[in-house]
């Protein structure tokens, strides 16, 4: 069969399932639609968590982004990786115990203001709102591909699924979904990654693959830097970024971690603090099978995508660069009119043009490998994007019903008018996150990072001062967030998209680019917050006890 037979097979069994599972785990509680009823078990949850968690920009754009960028790309894999330690260590815990539904609902209580909660829905839909443009982008992107949609219907097609199963199950469903979805995208990522290794080192785990010779006795990384140095690109192990920017944007990725709403409200599906614990946990080893894998696709990828383009004839080029050319992912202009394609570092020689993001995608049609691993890659790509868009629209939705609606606007709403808010607000999400998708403001990772980077200046020390801090009041936390989002926002519009002023690269403050600029945030933010205090009255006696209560360990049953 070829590819797109094998595409419809398999994504139309996976879309089966995810349906399933929404119309098994509907729900009709409040309770259940924010937090699953709170009666995930730990494994499960360990699970959804690893896919709420690896986005479409882990599946399908890091290893795209190491396998251009080389050493740079890595800043990604560490603070990525290092933010998930950060979050699950420092803070899931800590806020499982204080038992809230949101991470609005924790700012506003524990700030004892609905004006901070306020701020904090603000930082949420600003935080969500990037995050799932790149998610909607990585559907369109496998959509246009394999099944030879139109990247934009490929996009409304993947919110039309998502709204589907976020709505009828919430929480519940998105947490059973998750399940199915990990079990999909690390069996995608790895059957290519483990093929791909055998074909070219002859070793089978990918990560030791990695490091491993060829078959011609040359090792993969010095033939990387070699094929690099003669192309005229920078070495593949050595970096480009100043190590001001490497630092901020990894510091960025791994604090942003630790205030991303829709990760932090998965500990609160677990029935004990102690399983809070125990799902942090397997989720880490389920999420380092993929981040651990994915430095070896890259470079099996970046070496095999050299040797099959580069100074072959335009008429003799492979299939996949056909197939791949339709998406217009991958550009080609014959500059010296030779027939020879030369892909080169030198841009006013360089014939090629590729998509990041189309890596991950593409790399078994380069290696040559079965039509159903291309249409398992696949399944794979729609798994991971679709997982932790959903969980960004649950964020959106309990942000909007819940924090606004409920506790500021309705008081007195019924549990069933609060469902139907919430649902009502997950279908306004879906229609702004199509539109999202449609327009990105980048390619996946990218996107992500300034996510990420928002979620740092604005979350991130109101999180942290609040449980370890119990001497912040609301006056220091709302300045703080105030003064850290507004900050960070107008760095990426000056610099990211040539807004109020305009910048280049060469005018970046302190050589700090848009994808790190979120830690400069934070600690504007951090800075604020402590002034502000110093000058402001102290929290209320009961908020200082509840602090000190949720840093008392739980007793174990």
């Amino acid at each position: 069969m070829d590819i797109q037979t094998w595409t419809y097979i398999i994504v139309g069994l996976t879309f089966t399932l995810y349906i399933g599972i929404a119309i098994w785990t509907r729900v009709g509680t409040t309770k259940g639609f924010y937090v699953a009823g709170g009666g995930v078990s730990p494994l499960a949850n360990g699970m959804a968590t690893a896919a709420d968690w690896m986005s479409a920009a882990s599946f399908i754009s890091m290893a795209g982004l190491i396998s251009f960028m080389g050493y740079d790309g890595s800043v990604y894999l560490m603070g990525w990786t290092g933010g998930y330690v950060l979050l699950a260590l420092l803070l899931a815990p800590y806020l499982r115990k204080f038992g809230k539904f949101t991470v609005p609902d924790f700012i506003g209580d524990r700030y004892y203001s609905n004006y901070a909660r306020s701020v904090a829905v603000i930082c949420a839909l600003f935080v969500s709102f990037t995050y799932v443009a790149g998610q909607m982008r990585g559907v369109g992107v496998v959509f246009s591909r394999f099944l030879e949609v139109d990247i934009n219907l490929g996009v409304i097609l993947g919110t039309g699924i998502v709204f589907f199963y976020a709505v009828m199950g919430g929480m519940k469903g998105i947490t059973y979904t998750q399940v199915a979805q990990y079990c999909v995208l690390i069996f995608a990522f790895m059957v290519p990654a483990i093929f791909i290794s055998i074909m070219m080192t002859g070793n089978p785990i990918p990560q030791l693959g990695f490091g491993d010779q060829l078959s011609d006795g040359t090792y993969l990384l010095d033939k990387l830097d070699g094929l690099h140095a003669e192309l005229g690109f920078a070495a593949y192990t050595d970096g480009s970024k100043s190590l001001i920017d490497v630092f901020f944007i990894t510091a960025a990725l791994m604090v942003g971690t630790a205030g991303l709403p829709h990760v932090i409200v998965r500990f609160f599906t677990v029935p004990k603090v102690k399983d809070a614990r125990i799902s942090a946990g397997y989720a880490l080893v389920f999420i380092a099978i993929l981040y651990t894998t994915a430095p070896a696709i890259s470079a099996f990828a970046r070496t095999n995508l050299i040797e099959t383009i580069h100074n072959k004839p335009y008429d003799k080029l492979p299939s996949w660069v056909i197939n791949w050319k339709k998406t217009g992912l991958i550009e080609f202009k014959d500059k010296n009119r030779d027939g020879i394609v030369q892909y080169l570092g030198d841009l006013s020689k360089n014939e090629v043009k590729i998509d990041k993001d189309i890596i991950v995608l593409a790399n078994p049609e380069i290696a040559k490998l079965p039509n159903w691993v291309i249409a398992l890659v696949a399944a794979g790509g729609l798994a991971a994007a679709l997982s932790t868009a959903a969980g960004l629209l649950l964020v959106i939705s309990t942000s909007v019903a819940h924090d606004i609606i409920k506790k500021q606007w309705k008081p007195n709403i019924s549990e069933k008018e609060e469902l139907m808010w919430a649902r009502i607000s997950a279908g306004g999400a879906v229609i702004i996150a199509a539109y999202f998708g449609i327009n990105p403001p980048d390619y996946v990772a990218a996107t992500v990072a300034l996510a990420f980077g928002l979620a740092a200046a604005s979350f991130f020390p109101a999180i942290v001062l609040g449980v370890f801090f119990k001497r912040m009041n609301k006056e220091g936390a709302i300045s703080g967030m105030i003064a850290g989002l507004l900050f960070t926002i107008f760095y990426i519009l000056k610099f990211k998209f040539g807004l109020l002023g305009g910048g280049n690269q060469n005018d970046w403050w302190f050589g700090i680019s848009p994808e790190g600029i979120g830690t400069l945030g934070m600690l504007i933010n951090l800075f604020t917050a402590l002034v502000i205090m110093k000058f402001t009255p102290p929290p209320p006696n009961e908020v200082q006890k509840i602090v000190e209560n949720i840093r008392i360990p739980e007793k174990i049953d």
